[in-house]
Formats: C-alpha cells, sequence, structure tokens
C-alpha cells in the first residue's frame, strides 16, 4: 500500500471518465488549471460511488457494472465552486436514470453500506481558495459543450477523504473498463 495513504481511511472510488474530444479538452484545462494555482493534475472524471477499499473486488464489480450499462450520457449544468477542497472549482451535471443506475450497482456488487450520495460532477481544480477568487475563477470559465458522453470506468484506490494535494498524488487506479454498448 502506499505510504501516503496510510494517513488516512483508504477507500476505492469508482469514476466515469469522458469520451474524447471532451476528455482531453478537460485534461488540458485541469493541467493549465494547476499549474496556474499550483495545484495537483488528475484525470477528468465523474466520482459515481466511494467504498470500502476491496481492490481485489474491484474489477469484477466494474465488470459487472460496466457490461449493462454502456455509454453514458450526462447533460452539463455549468461551472461552480465550493469550500470542499475536491470541489474547489467543477462542471456541475444533471442527476439522470443511468448514473443512478450505475451508482445502485456498484453499491450491490460492491457489498458495501457506504453513505456515499452520488452528486454527478467533475472536477477542475483541487486548491483551497478563498470564495471571491473561487468565484470570480468560476465565472470565468465556460465549457464548450453542453452534454458529456463517458466511455469507461475505473475502480481508484485513494485516501478518503481526499483533503490534500498528496492525497490526490496517491491516487492509484487498481482496474478498468470500457463501458460496452
Amino acid at each position: 500500500m502506499n505510504r501516503k495513504l496510510l494517513r488516512a481511511h483508504v477507500a476505492i472510488a469508482y469514476w466515469v471518465t469522458p469520451a474524447e474530444p471532451v476528455h482531453s479538452f478537460l485534461e488540458n484545462m485541469i493541467v493549465d488549471l494547476a499549474q496556474r494555482y499550483d495545484a495537483p493534475v488528475f484525470e477528468p472524471h465523474m466520482t459515481i460511488y466511494v467504498g470500502s477499499d476491496r481492490a481485489n473486488a474491484a474489477e469484477e464489480i466494474i465488470v459487472k457494472a460496466g457490461s449493462c450499462c454502456g455509454p453514458i450520457e450526462a447533460k452539463t449544468l455549468g461551472v461552480r465552486h465550493g469550500g470542499e477542497f475536491i470541489k474547489t472549482l467543477f462542471v456541475q451535471f444533471a442527476l439522470n436514470r443511468k448514473l443512478e443506475r450505475l451508482n445502485e450497482m456498484i453499491r450491490s456488487a460492491a457489498q458495501d453500506s457506504s453513505n456515499y450520495q452520488l452528486k454527478p460532477h467533475m472536477s477542475l481544480l483541487y486548491k483551497k481558495m478563498s470564495v471571491l477568487a473561487r468565484r470570480q475563477l468560476a465565472g470565468s470559465i465556460e465549457v464548450p459543450f453542453s452534454d458529456v458522453t463517458f466511455d469507461s470506468i475505473k475502480a481508484v484506490r485513494c485516501a478518503s477523504p481526499t483533503k490534500r494535494r498528496s492525497d490526490v498524488e496517491a491516487w492509484h487506479v487498481v482496474a478498468r473498463k470500457s463501458l460496452d454498448e
């Protein structure tokens, strides 16, 4: 296990990642924001569920969940900001039945009693910032798409909660799968 994860509770986060060209667009935006604000770089993703550290079961879980879902479309609701480290700056999405179903399938397959609440968003920046700075930054960013297709699912070992740069830098993908039609 990664030493950096020993300071916090270790969990498995289940992500969906956007298809191209949105993936590259967001990846470039995240890298640019990270450089400008001295923040960590991470892959564009939407967290669907966070549960127990059962990495040995993660591949089976995402195979089950990913095989019956197919690619997932989600409607963007705009760029938002918040005081939580993992929600400094993010794209908010509308919750839809397919996202809820994937969350339920993973929760069931993980046999986990986590109280994770799905609030679909994709972070763009993880950084402690003042409300004013976050508000100005959120107001300055527009995403040029109204819908995003997510075409892969990943299981990522992470600190929970993720509260600092070193937590983000310690993330480790333990399983991945394409979302089949």
